[in-house]
Order: C-alpha cells, then structure tokens, then sequence
C-alpha cells in the first residue's frame, strides 16, 4: 500500500496556532493587570487616605517641629544630613564631569547643588515652615541626578581620586573651623563683658563720691582685725579681679552655711579692681560674715628676685613663647592667655607667706558655686597630708602623663606617668604642714627647671602636681564638682555637689557660657541691686 507523503507544514500550524494563543493569553493577562490597576488608582484618589504610621511621623516630622538643625542632623533618619552628604557627592561628580568635557551634567549638578545649599538656609533660619514633600523632592532631584553621573562609568582610579581629594579638602576644612572655633573661643572667654567693666567703673566713682563707703570700710577692717587672724574662725581666700565673681562666690557660701557669722573671706585683687572691690563689699553685707580685701601690689616681697615666674617674664625668650604671633614657632593661642601670666593666678603657691598667722584655710577659685555648708572641711583629716583635694583620674585623661612632659628625663625620674592628677578651685590647705615641707621652696625648684618651658607648656596646674605630689589626701568627689564650664555632668553630680566649678572658657558671666548651668549661678546675683540695674540686661 503506498503511503501518504509526510505534511511538512502541518507541524509548522501547530506551532503558529501555539504561539497564537499563548499571545492571546498574555494580552488578557496584561489587559486584566491595567484594568486593576486603573480600578486602584481611582480608588486611591476617591477615598481619604489613611494616617501614616507612627514611625513615619516620627521620621518625617523631625524637621517640621522646629528642631535645630543640629540635632535633626544627629538623628539616624536626618533629612538634612541626606542633602549635605548629596552636596558633597555632588561636587566630587562637577570635577569629573568637567575633565570629561561634559558641561550638561556639570551645569545641572550645579544648579541642584545651589538650590540644596538655600533649602539647607531657609531650613537653618525657618524649619517650622518646611514642608516633608519639599524636602523629599529636593532629596529626590539631587539623587535623580547622582545617578544620571553615576551611569556614566567614569574611570574607577579617577573616582577614587576626586573622592579622597573631596574627603582630603573636607578634613582641611573641618581642621580650620575648629581651629577657629577654639581662636574665637579663646578671645571670648579672656575679654571682659561690657557689663562687668561698667560695675567696675561706676563702683570706682561710688567710692569716691561717697566718703561714707571708705569710712565704713574703715571701721569694719577695725572691728574684725582679730577675726582676720582667728583660727577658730572659717578662713577662705579668693585671689581674682573679677568683682562680679567673687561676690557669688561669697554670697553663694554665707547663704548655705549654718554659722555664717564665723566666716573670714580673704580677697585679693590688683590695683584696677582694689577700689571697686572695696566699695562693692562696704555696699553689700553677707549674713554677718567678714571680708577682707587687698591688693597684690602691697605685697612687696613678690618681687623678680623671690618669684621665678616674674624672673620668667623679663626673659625675651618667654616673652617670644607668650606673646609671638607670626612665623612657624608662634605659640597656640591657649597658651597665650594672661591669666597664665597673672600673678593673681600664682598666688595660690604662696598662701602660708600671704597669712602667716592662719594654720588652715580653703582655697576657692572665682569660677565656684557653693550649694552646701562648708564648714564640714575644716574638721577633715589629711593624715599630715599639706592638700585635701578632690582626683580627677577617673578618666586616663587626667593622669601626670597628660600634663607633664614624661620624655623629659627630670619628670621621668621622679613622677609616675599614671599618678593620678587632682583640682585646683576648692583645696583644703594644712598651712603648718605647708611650712614644715617647704611647698613653695619645692614650686620654685621646678618654675626655675622650666623656663625653658620643656617640663610642662602652661598653667597652674602642672607645677601643683609637682609641687604637692605625694602630699595630697584624697576628698569625696561630692566636694567638688568640675566640667560645667565645658562639658555635660552628671545631673546627680550636680545636685549632690558641695562646690559646682565651672572650670573651662564656658564661665557662667560670658554670653558663650552653657545656658543649662547659667540658671545655678545666676540664682546668687543681686540683679535688682541699682548698679547692676545700670550696667547689665539680665
């Protein structure tokens, strides 16, 4: 029987009727998906839309609530971090743009980057009036962009280039604000407020035009001549010419301790302030504490030939250290600050010379407030020890090494790197113990081993270290309470603490004190007093 030739084409239709139908299929499919989509969209516009979660409210009101800049940019969602980070990507993409000739990219990454530098303004000056979708949308314009730049591919080596250039000139930038920041810092803190110079100069007139201001002086210096050399009396000594300082300082003392009828402050001032102190403390009385006041000119005897440091200073050299301000070996501006040059501020090594009647006193610096009763140091054993004073080597920070030069082989044979350091600006001095040791003999010794200034660069410090090491009794940190005038403390710390020290630039009578620690010091400052009515806006 003869066979039927095979259909060669009859397989080809039943691929072509396959494929016909699976087409079919795919166009219901994809005209369904359209029409859902269609219904979904109207829908969305027809009804109200629901409330967003809570997380993005939180993340996209953070702006719209009025937060500073700042701290917005702190916060792990920041908007404004966003756009810094684009604009600096951005300008690594303008130079490579620009090497490669591609001047369309280079105009509108410009254009984006200017429109993203004033959003940042008015954010900075406004942020209550910024909408969330106007900061989406410049977020989104400027990232649009980003990725036009990236999918050029520019060469790999010349990305990492441009980067480390970008990353190179941001580091230079951030090294030059902060060093202005610590120049400007540095001015703020040494210049003396309008206000304060104002009190001085109208306490000056005061004294003089009242003679009943000298009088009363006069007479209380007579009445408690005893008092000044009783040692069953309080004694503190203050050494500053800051009157406005000093008078919260002692007001802050007589106002929380239980017996202040039996307080002695000693003042000592310089010859500006002299008269305008005087005239302040016969204005003003503190629950019956007495106060003397005197000037460090009268002391006679600190003179060149006795004092090291006021030797120092006719020396050229030391004159060039403090005071050069050109060429490669000028000296970092912190270490140009006059209150390291003040004899006011060496004092504190010659307290047994300045009373030589008193055994024990307390030393205050003019930076203190005093929260609780005090009187509580003068019954504290120091174990022979000459200082009672409060440690600071809870943190390495504070050890010798950080103050001392250790690759100097007279500090590396005496002092143990990792001693621990302690405070100046509230000490209890043994003044016996003082004299038998000889302490100032020992100051001396190392102010006249660095006049090179290779031992140690600045401050009090440093030659305290040396001077009372091994010699000091530890106190309760409660005693005294340091950082708030420039750091964060501990809230308890503070609320606890006898003597809050607002050691740092950031001091509370200063426009660039820390506002939250303001509020502690300011609660002892008369400012209904005329004077100060006359002289400062509270």
């Amino acid at each position: 029987m003869r066979r039927r030739p095979l259909d060669l084409r009859r397989p080809s239709r039943r691929r072509w009727s396959s494929f016909t139908s699976s087409l079919w299929a795919w166009i219901i499919v994809i005209g369904f998906g359209f029409l859902m989509l269609i219904i979904l969209l109207s829908r969305d516009n027809s009804e109200p839309r629901s409330d967003p979660s809570p997380y993005q409210i939180s993340t996209f009101t953070s702006i719209v609530e009025g937060l500073n800049v700042t701290d917005e940019m702190l916060s792990p969602y920041s908007f404004t971090r966003q756009l810094v980070e684009q604009i600096s990507l951005a300008k690594a993409f303008i130079a490579l743009a620009k090497e490669n000739n591609n001047l369309q990219l280079v105009a509108d990454l410009t254009a984006q980057i200017r429109h993203s530098q004033a959003f940042l303004s008015f954010l900075a000056t406004d942020p209550s009036h910024v909408r969330t979708e106007q900061t989406e949308q410049a977020i989104r314009n400027m990232a649009l962009l980003l990725f036009q730049a990236q999918q050029l591919h520019y060469d790999t080596a010349s990305v990492i280039t441009k980067f480390k250039g970008q990353i190179q000139s941001l580091e230079e930038k951030s090294k030059s604000e902060a060093d202005k920041s610590t120049k400007y810092g540095q001015i703020a803190a040494e210049t003396l407020p309008k206000g304060l110079y104002c009190l001085g100069v109208r306490l000056t007139m005061e004294w003089f035009k009242n003679p009943a201001l000298s009088n009363k002086f006069l007479e209380e210096g007579k009445q408690s001549s005893d008092k000044l050399r009783s040692n069953s009396l309080y004694h503190f000594c203050i050494f500053s010419d800051n009157i406005m300082a000093v008078s919260v300082v002692v007001n802050s003392t007589t106002i929380n301790s239980i017996n202040p009828e039996r307080i002695v402050f000693h003042l000592v001032t310089d010859e500006v302030n002299y008269l305008p102190m005087k005239a302040w403390f016969a204005m003003n009385s503190y629950k019956g504490a007495t106060v003397e006041v005197q000037k460090v000119e009268d002391f006679s005897w600190l003179n060149a030939s006795y004092v090291p440091v006021l030797k120092q200073l006719q020396d050229a050299e030391t004159q060039s250290f403090y005071f050069s301000t050109n060429g490669q070996g000028a000296t970092p501006i912190k270490f140009r600050n006059p209150k390291y040059l003040s004899m006011l501020n060496h004092l504190r090594f010659y307290i047994p010379e300045i009373y030589p009647d008193l055994e024990k006193v307390v030393f205050l610096d003019d930076d203190v407030v005093v929260q609780r009763d005090l009187s509580g140091l003068f019954t504290i054993d120091l174990n022979g020890n000459v200082m009672g004073a409060v440690e600071t080597c809870m943190e390495t920070f504070h050890r010798f090494h950080k103050y001392l030069n250790h690759s100097h082989p007279l500090i590396r044979a005496h002092f143990d790197p990792d001693a621990c350091g302690w405070a100046f600006g509230m000490n209890v001095l043994d003044l016996r113990e003082w004299r038998n040791k000889n302490v100032t003999g020992i100051y001396h010794y190392w102010q006249e081993r660095n006049s090179d200034h290779t031992l140690w660069k600045l401050g009090t410090l440093p030659p305290g270290l040396l001077a009372f090491y091994g010699l000091v009794q530890p106190l309760d940190p409660k005693w005294h309470v340091l950082g708030l005038g420039y750091t964060n403390v501990d809230p308890k710390m503070i609320k606890e603490g006898a003597v809050l020290h607002y050691n740092g630039n950031l001091k509370p009578w200063l426009k660039i004190g820390m506002e939250k620690y303001k509020g502690l010091w300011d609660k002892y400052v008369d400012y209904s007093h005329p004077l100060l009515q006359q002289c400062l806006v509270h």
